[in-house]
């Protein structure tokens, strides 16, 4: 009986959980032949089979009998109990019955080697290595414990290069006295499991050895990275043994990425797998992956588009779609929405070809809804989305992915319980998931355990980098709501560094713009535009720095039956993009805010039309509507110019408390965004920033701006709402006091805060980090210098519309007029050149008249019309060389 239990034990080193399942059931029907204790065990490695299988209901069955009956079991059926644990993630449990043993037997080689694997699965490296050398001392060729002692000793190794102080002074880790450990022991490991392998090959399951061998090689690719020794693993990439087989390339060449970008090259990762893709440009695994690195590092856009070109290749691939969808998600809303209708069409197709639902055509139809339902709930069409959610988990309870979206949702639309309820069982399934969750709720875990789970895992190498900055944020606000205020402060301090590999905020490209801003909008611009915008109150702008407190003001004011706060709206950004566009259309070489004064009374209304029609679309009974956006103290003056008599409200706050808050909050922004908030330094010149621009606006609109301070709402709110709403023009309602109950959603950082009560914690946290404030103080307190401001000013606005105007009524001479004062003022505005060109044609002028279209089309290539017009110029003049050369050109598709 002790041989067929050894042989059911082989089934496990050999990871054959299948043929394990079998044999146990097959042993378990001779029940009555085998000694009780006996029989315990195989129970044991039945159950062990049921886990690795995935069988729950089965686990859930069989677990507690067996833990009823622990005292039964010998060290050996311990050691398997606690291998369930494992793979259960119950690392505590685990450990005490693996300590157990070998307090008992310390050599029983199979526990050591598990108990290594639980301190190295917790983060503690060096343990794991020194019971990894023990096991081994007694069983060499346990080739998975080979494999995860090279892992932890380059885990100790990159540890030795962040930690100074790793080292005692003999040159060993100061947590391993027995391992001597140096850059030098790796290598020599490397040696010593490919000889091992070796013996192991023919009598090991061909599968498992082979997987042992991948995993090797990795761990060698790893080494080279770790080094930095680029060019050696490129090197044995281009090997024609990988090289000849797409499969094997493309294999090697993802994880060789994956590689560089725990490692934090991601560029370098980008640039293998593009030249990779060369080699093989079908191949849709790179396109993915390479995806995936575009969406890391916050480039939208070109994730988007691999997967639009992985899709071409295979249009019928459901997964695909759901990818794109996601991809889109936030950023395109029609395409996510087309992807994702897709992704359903395809998979409901899937299932009625088949007259078996498999598991594989169900998982696709889970994925395709989950992904429409993810489209309804961005687009808050919250029944659809919940009714959607709620199908998915019907068919699937614990897929992850529909628990969190709709848990998210919950949270957004204000069921705070509800939400909590679903991250619980978030959690049950993935720890770490449901943890993050819950924190983001400010639901705190009690035990230090899931802290330290929590930031093992953050430390863990991924596609994301070295670090999981996000759930270095989620730890900072834990440890701050146990008043460890240091602890909070470095690893908030370590998540702000590492965000800032993917940001590229340039704080003196935006005081230069903040500079242009403020001179183009001056007294005397206001002067000369008289009668331009609209007259209309709908429009209420709560603005101020990011946390100050724009979410609580407009969720007070919206508590008003009269007042629909909308949140952060990009309508004003809107607008400036469609300037900009403009500018580039017309050839102007000028944007935003330089452009303003070519804006005349007619084109400032259709704009600020365009902007009401947009507002009440979104709420078309309200009398006012509130746009939150913070970062619109920047655009007051656009605002002021198209909108005369709209509100403004800006919020102001003790700027020690907004600067803690920015450095504490995850934007995850990537590329810009709020760039600024990942540095202290950064945020001080933010603040110096908003605050010179705010003063110049009250210079601009003295007493047309209502400032309110934080503060004050939080010492009296009823004062400070009816402020506001006096402000505004509202009679007073009490409803507006009930700001928590709003049924909205919000979809800010401020997400939880505004769902609770108004509390006053909030205030001059800055004093639990007095010490740590330097590099704020300094950049607020930094003299505020930008570049010289040249920028031309137009005597009057809309020259080229008019000139234009001009021109179609015949109007030559008027129109010639308009052209050459624009001309006189912007030399390069390819428009009035070409206009200016046309009258002169009209005027027979020709020559002339070809000079400025030639000039113009040097700004503006791709203008057909005026390329058509120049053809024609020529041709009438006899310049037929020109002519055929121009038409052949565009034959060519070179303009």
């Amino acid at each position: 009986m002790t041989e067929n239990i050894t042989s059911l034990r082989r089934f496990v080193a050999d990871q054959q959980f299948a043929e394990l399942k079998t044999a146990c059931m097959a042993m378990l029907a001779e029940a009555a032949k085998i000694p009780s204790v006996k029989m315990l065990s195989v129970k044991v490695l039945l159950v062990l089979a049921h886990t690795h299988l995935g069988e729950r209901e089965k686990l859930a069955e069989a677990l507690p009998l067996l833990e009823a009956q622990q005292d039964a079991l010998d060290d050996d059926a311990l050691c398997d109990l606690a291998a369930i644990y494992i793979v259960r993630h119950q690392l505590v449990q685990a450990r005490l019955l693996l300590e157990d043993i070998v307090k008992r037997a310390p050599k029983h080689d199979l526990a050591l080697a598990r108990l290594a694997w639980c301190h190295m699965a917790q983060g503690e490296s060096e343990k794991a290595l020194l019971f990894f050398v023990r096991s081994l001392a007694i069983q060499p060729q346990r080739m998975a414990a080979q494999l995860n002692r090279i892992q932890l000793w380059i885990t100790l190794y990159k540890k030795s290069l962040s930690r100074p102080n790793f080292y005692n002074n003999n040159g060993e880790t100061k947590a391993q006295s027995v391992v001597d450990f140096s850059s030098s022991v790796v290598p020599i490991a490397l040696e010593e499991t490919l000889v091992c392998l070796s013996e192991l090959k023919g009598i090991t399951p061909e599968v498992l050895w082979q997987d042992y061998k991948r995993r090797f090689q990795r761990l060698q690719l790893h080494w080279w990275v770790v080094l930095e020794e680029y060019a050696s693993a490129e090197q044995w990439l281009s090997a024609d043994a990988l090289m000849e087989e797409e499969d094997q390339a493309v294999y090697w060449g993802n994880e060789y990425a994956i590689l560089l970008a725990e490692h934090d090259q991601h560029g370098i990762a980008e640039s293998y797998l593009k030249e990779l893709l060369k080699s093989f440009p079908m191949n849709i695994s790179l396109m993915l992956l390479l995806s995936d690195l575009a969406q890391i590092q916050g480039m939208s856009v070109p994730a988007m588009s691999l997967i639009q070109r992985a899709i071409q290749h295979d249009k019928e691939n459901c997964m695909l779609w759901v990818k794109l969808s996601a991809a889109c998600l936030h950023h395109f809303d029609e395409k996510a929405r087309h992807a994702a209708e897709t992704a359903c069409e395809l998979a409901d197709a899937m299932v009625a070809g088949v007259e078996h639902r498999t598991e594989k055509v169900a998982l696709y139809r889970i994925q395709a809804k989950n992904a429409l339902a993810m489209v309804e709930s961005d687009a808050q069409n919250f029944e659809k989305a919940e009714s959607l959610f709620l199908e998915v988990l019907e068919d699937s309870p614990y897929f992850l992915p529909a628990l969190s979206g709709l848990g998210r949702q919950w949270m957004q639309q204000g069921y705070i319980d509800e939400a909590v309820s679903l991250f619980e069982k978030v959690k049950q399934i993935d720890p770490v998931q449901g943890i993050s969750a819950l924190i983001n709720l400010r639901h705190f875990p009690e035990d230090d355990e899931s802290l330290e789970k929590l930031e093992m895992t953050a430390r863990l190498p991924s596609m994301e980098g070295s670090l999981r900055t996000s759930l270095l944020f989620q730890l900072a606000s834990a440890w701050e709501k146990r008043k460890d205020y240091e602890k909070a402060f470095t690893l908030v301090t370590e998540a702000n560094k590492a965000s800032l590999r993917f940001l590229k905020y340039d704080s003196k490209k935006h005081r230069n713009s903040c500079a242009r801003i403020r001179h183009a909008f001056s007294s005397s611009f206001y002067e000369h535009r008289l009668g331009c915008g609209v007259v209309s109150s709908l429009p209420v702008f709560v603005l101020g720095m990011p946390r100050s407190g724009t979410t609580l003001v407009e969720q007070i004011i919206a508590g008003h039956s009269a007042i629909f706060g909308a949140g952060e709206l990009g309508i004003i950004p809107n607008v400036i993009q469609g300037l900009n566009r403009w500018e580039r259309h017309v050839g102007s070489g000028r944007e935003y805010p330089d452009c303003v004064d070519d804006i005349d009374p007619y084109v400032a209304q259709g704009i600020a039309d365009n902007v009401l029609k947009e507002l009440q679309t979104l709420a078309p009974d309200a009398k006012h509507i509130v746009d939150k956006l913070p970062h619109n103290f920047e655009n007051i003056g656009l605002i002021k110019f198209l909108f005369p008599h709209a509100r403004i409200i800006s919020v102001r706050r003790d700027s020690r408390d907004i600067a803690l808050s920015n450095y504490f909050t995850d934007y995850q922004a990537k590329h810009g965004g709020m760039g600024f908030a990942y540095d202290l330094t950064t945020i001080g010149e933010q603040l110096a920033d908003h605050n010179l621009m705010m003063h110049h606006w009250k210079q601009i609109f003295p007493d047309q701006i209502l400032e309110i301070n934080y503060e004050d709402v939080v010492e009296d709110i009823e004062g400070s709402a009816r402020k506001m709403l006096d402000y505004i023009g509202v009679e007073w309602q009490p409803s507006v006091l009930k700001f928590n109950e709003l049924e909205r959603s919000v979809k800010t950082a401020s997400v939880w805060q505004v769902r609770q009560p108004l509390y006053k914690t909030s205030k001059a946290k800055w004093v639990n980090y007095l010490d740590m404030l330097d590099p704020l103080i300094k950049g607020t307190n930094a003299p505020i210098e930008f570049d010289e401001i040249n920028m031309m000013t137009l005597p009057i606005p809309g020259l080229l519309s008019s000139g234009v105007d001009h021109f179609h009524k015949g109007e030559l001479d008027d129109a010639e007029v308009c052209f050459k004062k624009m001309l006189h003022h912007n030399a390069d505005h390819a428009a009035c050149q070409y206009m200016l060109g046309l009258v002169y044609f009209n005027k027979k002028h020709m020559k002339e008249g070809i000079v400025l279209v030639e000039s113009a089309l040097n700004i503006l290539p791709w203008k057909k019309e005026w390329r058509e017009d120049l053809i024609k110029a020529y041709e009438a003049t006899g310049q037929v060389e020109k002519a055929q050369a121009l038409v052949k050109k565009r034959s060519d598709k070179k303009i």
